[in-house]
């Protein structure tokens, strides 16, 4: 095992520089900028709304994370957003946001069904009237796990310059029971040794996640199968889904 502390303040603050802005982030922005409030999902370090932020929004912004590591980057950044810390069982907000957003395939960390479910019942009870939930997830069909291999290496640079490899390798056969194993090891060369996260990811279809919305009182009003809001076929790399409350 590795020291949990060491793991979650150094490899928290690595984040942004592993997974750079991208037209994920352009998509999203674009929604919170239409926005009067805003609640994150599954925030992470916080980019989208620290950016929206810088931009000049003035409404209400709030991102919610379980990672404590995770939102001292973001409260270092923007202290003029309001960071909760937990998930969407940690406060119960009725009516009071018009937009919800989940980003960086943060709902396929719901391994669970009660999770989800845990979820979406809370977005639904955020979101005010005419209020979106807009999140996505990696298409099974386009069988991204298939590209987590070990040899394909990423090197991004620390804070104080030195350089970090990150690569990640599949535990078992791949998809089973809708769900991925995985390891994510980081290596520095300053570093005592590398540190390994172990991490799962489900992968629902279309209808399934119809279906757990559904259940929440949440329909579908748009889904997309890329981020320049392609149609949604058997192979599109993302479910990218617009809903509101039923």
């Amino acid at each position: 095992m590795v020291d949990h502390v060491f793991t979650d303040l150094t490899l928290a603050a690595l984040y942004d520089r592993l997974n750079p802005w991208g037209p994920g982030d352009d998509f999203y922005l674009g929604l919170v900028r239409a926005a009067r409030s805003v609640l994150d999902v599954g925030c992470g370090t916080g980019q989208l709304l620290r950016r929206a932020r810088a931009e000049g929004h003035r409404g209400r912004l709030t991102g919610l994370d379980p990672a404590p590591a995770m939102l001292v980057q973001a409260r270092r950044a923007r202290p003029d957003v309001e960071w909760v810390l937990g998930d969407m069982r940690a406060r119960l907000w009725d009516g009071e946001f018009d937009l919800a957003v989940m980003t960086g395939h943060a709902f396929q960390e719901l391994v669970r069904d009660e999770d989800i479910r845990h979820c979406l019942r809370g977005v639904r009870a955020a979101l005010g009237d005419g209020g979106r939930f807009v999140f996505e997830t990696r298409n099974p069909g386009a069988r991204a796990w298939e590209r987590w291999t070990p040899d394909r290496v990423y090197e991004i640079t620390a804070e104080d310059g030195t350089p970090v490899r990150v690569w990640h390798e599949v535990q078992g056969d791949g998809l089973s029971g809708e769900r991925v194993r995985f390891t994510e090891t980081y290596d520095g060369d300053a570093w005592p040794a590398p540190q390994v996260c172990h991490s799962v990811l489900r992968f629902l279809d279309g209808e399934s996640l119809a279906g757990f919305l559904t259940e929440a009182g949440l329909t579908v009003v748009e889904q997309y199968g890329d981020w320049g809001r392609g149609p949604l076929t058997p192979a599109s790399p993302e479910i990218i889904t617009v809903a509101r409350p039923s």
